[in-house]
């Protein structure tokens, strides 16, 4: 491994960092990789407010992972799905590698099942994240149905304070739709921790988030 790497977390919520903390210790714990985190919810804010990406919104998305770069950052990874397309776009323009959060998570789930549940907090983020799935299926060659789930408010909620609102919506729309699809995946970082609280019982297929697996794979490009 290249123990010099400095790896920069783009966020557009702080709720977001401590678990990606959490994540790098556990998986980098006998690495010298070093990394970063850069914070700007303002940015969600008005994804929500335009529902969607602007250009403008776009721009502002390629200028801060073109500040991580000045930070020193090898590797960046942007962990909103809602701003996907405008962090690939930002891809093409750095120097460094750019990552989508939620790419790794998507591959997984495509070599999983044909039929994919997708749920979401934001209807900004159902539309990136099924657009990434279509996009990869056809790279990897799979067919794919695509389900998609809105936790409408739920969102409201975690930003709010509201943890258990937040957490219950997600989870009332995980037990109706495993019934309906081969693998769940959870479109927004946020999300993850759900999982986690669900018993044997109650997780009948395969339910997979962004961040575990969005740090496994910057393992292995760290190798």
């Amino acid at each position: 491994m290249n123990q010099n790497k400095k790896i920069g977390f783009v966020h557009t919520s702080a709720t977001l960092v401590p678990g990606f903390q959490q994540l790098f210790k556990e998986h980098f714990k006998n690495s010298e990789v070093s990394y970063f985190n850069m914070v700007d919810d303002s940015l969600i804010k008005e994804v929500i407010q335009e529902d969607g990406l602007t250009p403008a919104i776009s721009r502002r998305v390629v200028n801060q992972v073109a500040a991580a770069q000045a930070a020193g950052a090898d590797l960046i990874m942007v962990t909103c799905s809602s701003i996907g397309p405008a962090v690939e776009m930002a891809a093409g323009l750095m120097d460094v590698p750019v990552l989508r959060v939620d790419q790794p998570m998507v591959d997984e789930a495509i070599k999983m099942g044909k039929r994919i549940g997708v749920i979401a907090t934001l209807t900004t983020t159902l539309g990136p994240t099924s657009d990434l799935l279509k996009r990869r299926s056809l790279q990897l060659e799979r067919e794919i149905e695509i389900e998609n789930r809105l936790c409408d408010g739920a969102f409201e909620h975690l930003m709010s304070g509201n943890q258990e609102a937040h957490d219950k919506a997600i989870r009332n729309a995980l037990m109706e739709l495993q019934e309906e699809v081969d693998v769940i995946i959870l479109a927004q970082a946020s999300m993850a921790r759900v999982v986690d609280h669900l018993s044997d019982s109650e997780r009948k297929i395969p339910i997979i988030s962004s961040p575990t697996l969005a740090v496994k794979h910057l393992l292995k490009l760290c190798s």
